[in-house]
């Protein structure tokens, strides 16, 4: 039985496509017949409202059946676990708590392993294989906590002035990371945003490349209206338009990341 991988979705800074991405990876993954889940981490619950309806999300929220719950409440993973509307791809919602959370977590024994031991009943059972977590904008002991789970880590990076801002801290916080969970490697970064009538690209690009052992993702993200049509429907976009720009880009990022995954 294959090893379930386990990839983290994370950028110290907000509007990167951070949700976006786990979303849309998730899905095209489901669509190559493989068993996804999806771990909203971040409490504005975009990964949730990505395949459920505002109403749905809040449900969720403010029930003890979510990431919150099963970290903080001792509510049993497998009741926290809900199927979207497309085979092989379930999800773990998110809480407006989890804002709490990053102080509830400085007084758990081992804190920095609460989601990787939270999750090992699922990972022992193999039923799926792949699980995407999908971080909030911060560098503290949650984000650690969903690293220190992770394999792989995934930067989304937005083509734009402001989109490299904070890397290094970024950098710096993996560091720190795989000292305690050296398991941890960076999978790459996947440059989303893109306007390719603008330079921002090519610059954001030239200084990636400047970096050492950094991997950059050959498909880029470019700025598409059918994304945001997809979030107001909450479906991924692959699943909204399919023959839409963005639609394809992101079935074949997500044939990179299981090509470098399963290797």
């Amino acid at each position: 039985m294959a090893k379930t991988k386990i990839i983290c979705f994370a950028n110290n800074k907000g509007g990167s496509g951070k949700s976006t991405t786990c979303s849309n990876i998730g899905y095209a993954l489901s669509l190559q017949n493989k068993r996804v889940l999806l771990v909203d981490a971040d409490m504005q619950l975009n990964l949730t409202l990505a395949f459920f309806g505002e109403e749905d999300a809040l449900s969720f929220a403010k029930s003890d059946k979510n990431l919150y719950g099963a970290m903080m409440k001792g509510t049993p993973i497998s009741e926290c676990i809900y199927q979207t509307a497309y085979p092989n791809l379930d999800l773990l919602p998110s809480s407006t708590l989890m804002s709490g959370a990053e102080y509830e977590l400085f007084t758990k024994w081992q804190r920095e392993f609460v989601v990787k031991k939270l999750l090992a009943p699922i990972v022992e059972s193999g039923l799926y294989d792949y699980i995407l977590l999908d971080a909030p904008p911060t560098l503290g002991c949650l984000v650690m906590n969903l690293l220190c789970a992770a394999d792989f880590l995934i930067i989304p990076l937005e083509a734009s002035p402001w989109g490299l801002f904070g890397l290094a801290n970024m950098f710096d916080f993996l560091k720190e990371v795989q000292q305690i969970s050296p398991v941890l490697s960076l999978m790459g970064v996947v440059i989303t945003k893109v306007d390719t009538r603008k330079n921002y690209y090519k610059q954001t690009l030239a200084a990636l490349e400047e970096l050492e052992n950094v991997r950059v993702f050959s498909q880029i993200i470019r700025l598409d209206s059918a994304i945001e049509w997809a979030q107001d429907n909450s479906k991924p976009v692959i699943a909204f338009k399919k023959g839409s720009r963005s639609a394809l880009e992101y079935v074949e990022l997500a044939k990179e990341v299981a090509e470098y995954a399963d290797r």
